[in-house]
């Protein structure tokens, strides 16, 4: 009797271990697929950030062509312009509004620093605009076509300024402006950081005024008298 007790104890011991094994080995399996659907949000976080970095860097054609950047309405806009010129003889026989769009990356750089790093590109683009239409009877909003688009590209390896200029119109692709144009001299002239006009951007202005990235120039223009 003594030792079938002794027996049916040692097999009592047995699945009550083995029960014990099959709960650890249970528990690691449900840690191993946690770990691992971890794993998989931070890769998928990751890719997600490498594709968003590609779309937004500067990409050109066999012949140096600067492809328009497609996806440029979902980057970060800067601010809107009517009307705007810089050339006081220049008249339009229309009104128009100017938009300004960055790519993700050089926005949040120029909030860390207050200037612009390598492979920044600006988007200008140009919208008519329309004043009587739907319920509106006052003032102007953007019309649906696009008149015009140019991109300011910081690509310091390729660009003997750091800086060029592309017009794209309606195209896919453009040619740099040639250096002799005058809206190199311009923003050179006027810029207050970094050959661009950060003084039209209202959110991005306090930050270069931080940071004291504001260039002398765009500094001796500010404390003149306005023109009337």
């Amino acid at each position: 009797m003594l030792v079938l007790a002794v027996k049916a104890n040692n097999a009592a011991n047995r699945r009550r271990f083995a029960g014990k094994g099959v709960v650890h080995q249970v528990s690691r399996c449900n840690t191993f697929r946690m770990l691992n659907k971890k794993t998989i949000s931070i890769l998928i976080v990751v890719l997600t950030s490498s594709v968003a970095f590609s779309q937004s860097a500067p990409e050109y054609t066999g012949d140096g062509q600067l492809k328009v950047p497609a996806n440029y309405r979902e980057w970060i806009y800067l601010t809107s312009g009517f009307d705007m010129s810089y050339n006081p003889a220049m008249q339009m026989g229309h009104h128009m509004f100017d938009n300004v769009f960055v790519n993700p990356e050089a926005y949040k750089a120029f909030l860390e620093t207050g200037t612009w790093p390598d492979k920044t590109m600006l988007v200008l683009e140009n919208r008519g605009a329309e004043g009587k239409g739907s319920i509106n009877q006052n003032g102007n909003y953007q019309g649906t076509d696009r008149m015009g688009l140019e991109v300011h590209v910081k690509d310091e390896k390729r660009f003997p300024d750091k800086w060029a200029f592309f017009g794209f119109g309606d195209a896919k692709t453009a040619k740099m402006v040639p250096l002799e144009a005058s809206c190199y001299s311009c923003h050179a002239a006027h810029a207050a950081v970094d050959r661009t006009f950060v003084q039209f951007y209202p959110t991005l202005l306090p930050i270069a005024q931080s940071k004291g990235t504001l260039s002398p120039s765009y500094l001796k223009e500010s404390t003149k008298p306005a023109q009337k």
